[in-house]
């Protein structure tokens, strides 16, 4: 007989620091841990920038510090292995991701699996891979982004790109969540217009998704407290979480592209980001993000873009069973919805994002992506493998509503 869960979890990073100049606390936060040696995992690019050298000045003179840059955007295995195989030769008592997504998914999971000798996919959800359970590790992980939008730093998931499937996946488990998470929002004065845009749809994509992801007590409940899914369903906690982010989002995103100087904009930003990561790695994500990675993995384009394309046609979809809601984020980024019904209301919210989206010149729709009206079957069969995240979606979705969708958002 079927029963709900009547019980909820709600996990995060062990430690959060967040503030302009947070940075500078790092040192003190790695003497602490008494941590004699540690491996910065970050790019060539930041490298370069010299983002990494003004996290390498915090560090106190007495500890060994090693630099892996070997990460790139949507990292595959091979990425994966090389950091691990770094952080397994050079043994450091901490792991610090500077960097966006990438790098802190990049450290996450080398922290983690440094001490093992199994193959990366092994840790990844069937079908794909062997969803073998990620161990916990000894090894101290600090996570400082660079970007506004990922929530890596307050994530349990990592994503791993499939080249040759054309696909990305996850791994994910409580053990992922970083020791520390260094939220600065000075370190992403420097980001280009062009990648603000895109890492801030991807938080507004995080929080609008956890808002409307099915309630806890809507999924099954588990036989065992261990079996309970890391996306275990919005909580009121995490709609808190939720609708701060959606809120700091909407009035700061274009003011954080048009002026990259604005430093109270890239500090909501980055608190909206942060935020929204809490919130979507406890209560869940749905079709968006579903639908996302195949269309990424396939065209290589940027994670954020390729929700925020998608956004709005999942949000009209899924109105019928989440029109309240969706009212409210219509309400929440700034739309007069004073008088009007769920479903007028939650019109509003689509047609929000989508001019938020053209504000800050994000593509209108998924062929300016390469994607075409052949690709979509392929599209939405690769998507319905995603069950992870269309559980948590608030409609049930077919094989032919994601068709439908994907060519909405054509």
């Amino acid at each position: 007989m079927y029963e709900s869960d009547t019980v909820w979890e709600f996990a995060v990073a062990d430690h959060v620091k967040f503030g302009n100049g947070a940075t500078e606390e790092l040192g003190d936060e790695i003497a602490t841990r008494n941590v004699s040696s540690v491996l910065i995992v970050t790019d060539e690019q930041l490298r370069e920038a010299g983002v990494v050298e003004t996290v390498r000045a915090s560090v106190p003179d007495d500890v060994d510090v090693d630099v892996f840059d070997g990460v790139e955007p949507d990292p595959d295995v091979g990425v994966y292995e090389s950091a691990i195989e770094t952080a397994t030769e050079l043994d450091p008592d901490g792991i610090v991701g500077v960097g966006g997504g990438s790098s802190l998914d990049v450290a996450k999971v080398s922290g983690a699996l440094a001490p093992t000798d199994r193959d990366v996919l092994e840790y990844v959800a069937p079908p794909i891979g062997d969803g073998v359970g990620v161990p916990d590790s000894e090894t101290f992980v600090f996570a400082v982004p660079t970007t506004a939008g990922t929530g890596s730093e307050s994530s349990p998931a990592a994503v791993v790109s499939l080249p040759d499937r054309e696909l990305k996946v996850g791994i994910s488990s409580r053990h992922l969540y970083p020791d520390l998470a260094i939220v600065d929002p000075l370190l992403t004065v420097s980001l280009p217009p062009a990648v603000t845009a895109s890492s801030g749809m991807d938080a507004l994509t995080h929080a609008i998704e956890a808002y409307t992801t099915r309630r806890y007590d809507a999924k099954p409940s588990p036989e065992r407290a261990g079996e309970r899914p890391d996306y275990g369903g919005r909580t009121r906690v995490t709609d808190l979480f939720a609708e701060k982010a959606i809120e700091l989002i909407g009035t700061s995103l274009r003011r954080a592209v048009n002026n990259g100087s604005d430093v109270e904009a890239r500090r909501d930003m980055a608190l909206g980001s942060l935020l929204a990561g809490i919130a979507f790695t406890n209560a869940g994500l749905g079709a968006t993000h579903a639908m996302a990675y195949p269309v990424a993995g396939e065209n290589h384009t940027p994670h954020g873009v390729t929700v925020a394309v998608l956004l709005p046609e999942v949000m009209r979809y899924n109105a019928p069973a989440a029109a309240d809601r969706y009212g409210t984020i219509a309400e929440l980024l700034g739309e007069p919805v004073e008088g009007m019904s769920d479903r007028d209301a939650s019109d509003r919210a689509a047609a929000a994002v989508e001019a938020l989206s053209s504000d800050i010149e994000i593509p209108s729709g998924l062929a300016e992506l390469g994607v075409t009206e052949d690709d979509v079957p392929r599209l939405a069969e690769k998507t319905a493998e995603i069950q992870r995240l269309l559980v948590g979606n608030p409609r049930r979705v077919s094989g032919d509503d994601l068709e439908a969708i994907f060519a909405q958002a054509l």
